[in-house]
């Protein structure tokens, strides 16, 4: 009896505090998570069940592993939001898979890629016909977002994150760093660090600026 009564104890409590965990490391759906979220879910995961499953080891030296995870996850999303070559090297970065009507198959290969994954995709997305599809963005959770001709959509292009210009994004527009720093002091700006995000839309050619730690 005093066995289960510690099974079910534990249980609780790791429930309680593994609920505190995902809580506080934040809002986002199971298929938004980075691979740093997952691979801790997996771990935290795990431990509990082992935790559950040998009741003569002290719940203290169980959640001790559980709180260096956590620890640890802070401090590499921390470091991941600091720098965008980290944020890469975890997550990768999004793909555009259709660019303006057109499928890039050198991008689709690169991301081991093929067109029974994104036929599947599109009909997710409710479209039928590939044709219909103004740009398709593989994003780093592996979601397909998807833009339609019919839906006059259009896709702005990130220019700056976090004060760092994205140069490759500045060559798939055909432009130069000289052109940005144009357009910025046209709008009122001239430091691009002071950024902390901007896009640029081709088709209408506005621009979106956000100033880091603007209120």
């Amino acid at each position: 009896m005093e066995e289960y009564a510690s099974m079910i104890f534990r249980t609780l409590v790791l429930y309680t505090v593994i609920l505190s965990i995902f809580r506080v490391m934040g809002k986002r759906e199971i298929g938004e998570l980075s691979l740093l979220d997952l691979v801790v879910f997996m771990m935290i995961a795990e431990m509990a069940a082992i935790a559950i499953e040998n009741p003569d080891q002290s719940i203290i030296k169980s959640l001790l592993p559980m709180l260096l995870l956590v620890a640890v996850q802070f401090l590499l999303a921390y470091i991941s939001m600091k720098s965008k070559r980290f944020r890469e090297l975890v997550d990768g970065k999004p793909s555009i898979i259709i660019n303006n009507g057109k499928i890039d198959e050198h991008e689709m290969r690169k991301q081991r890629y093929n067109f029974n994954d994104l036929l599947l995709q599109l009909r997710n997305e409710g479209v039928g016909d590939i044709s219909d599809v103004n740009f398709a963005i593989l994003e780093t959770s592996g979601k397909l977002s998807v833009f339609k001709k019919s839906d006059n959509n259009t896709l702005g292009i990130t220019l700056i994150v976090d004060g760092a210009i994205q140069y490759e994004n500045l060559e798939l527009l055909g432009e130069t760093t000289s052109w940005l720093y144009s357009q910025l002091k046209e709008q009122g700006y001239k430091n691009p660090a002071e950024i902390s995000f901007c896009t640029y839309n081709s088709n209408n050619h506005k621009f979106y600026i956000d100033v880091i730690d603007e209120q």
